[in-house]
């Protein structure tokens, strides 16, 4: 593939127009705003940068540097791996569910779109009892023959807008607000893709005890929004 083809099918697996159903999760954000800990556009920066820092970039940017070597390199029983290490690590049944539809539909979606430079994706993506959203993702990005630095770059960002975009409507705030906080967090996310890329396995971790606990809370809030 020639680098701007690489760019646009990159830009493709970032875009909010993902058939992949990212707007209806908040993963535990909703509660936190229900509580008071994020109520302003200070508070967001914090709670979404930090996670980003300390869990999101430290094991599901890792893993999915992780999964895209295993699909290059045709090691379906590394994808399976990686793929169960990723289910088993989610805190509450909300984001199992999550990561587990996001997956099925982007399967889906690779069927739909009929490419014979996606067969080997569909077969090895059929053959999983359940889906990991990283594990379909990383096949795309594979296949596509996109780097992983700047894979990595997109999937964080793609993450980053979902959690700015449950914010605005959420606490809510305004356009240039999220903006703010998308201008600042797109600064972070360079040092964050580096630091994942070269993140040995036995230091990946997803230890954040507020987002577990805002996580599982969330699936008894009376009043919701968004399913995570």
């Amino acid at each position: 593939m020639t680098p701007s083809l690489q760019l646009a099918r990159l830009l493709q697996l970032a875009s909010p127009a993902l058939p992949v159903g990212a707007y209806t999760y908040s993963q535990g954000l909703e509660w936190a705003v229900e509580v008071g800990t994020i109520h302003d556009e200070a508070s967001a920066g914090r709670w979404i940068g930090d996670l980003m820092a300390h869990g999101i970039g430290r094991y599901e940017a890792p893993l999915l540097a992780a999964l895209m070597a295993a699909w290059s390199a045709g090691d379906g029983s590394e994808i399976r791996r990686l793929n169960a290490e990723f289910l088993a690590s989610r805190e509450s049944a909300e984001l199992r569910a999550e990561t587990a539809q996001m997956g099925f539909s982007l399967h889906r979606l690779v069927r739909d779109l009929r490419s014979d430079e996606l067969t080997d994706v569909e077969r090895t993506l059929g053959e999983l009892d359940e889906i990991a959203f990283p594990t379909g993702w990383a096949g795309l990005a594979a296949s596509w023959q996109i780097e992983t630095l700047p894979a990595l770059s997109a999937y964080l960002w793609s993450w980053a807008e979902n959690q700015v975009m449950a914010a605005l409507k959420a606490v809510p705030l305004g356009q240039a607000s999220g903006q703010r906080l998308l201008a600042d967090l797109g600064r972070r996310i360079p040092a964050v893709a580096e630091s994942a890329l070269t993140l040995p396995e036995a230091a990946w971790s997803n230890f954040t005890p507020a987002f577990a606990l805002a996580c599982t809370r969330h699936e008894t809030q009376y009043s919701r929004l968004f399913r995570s």
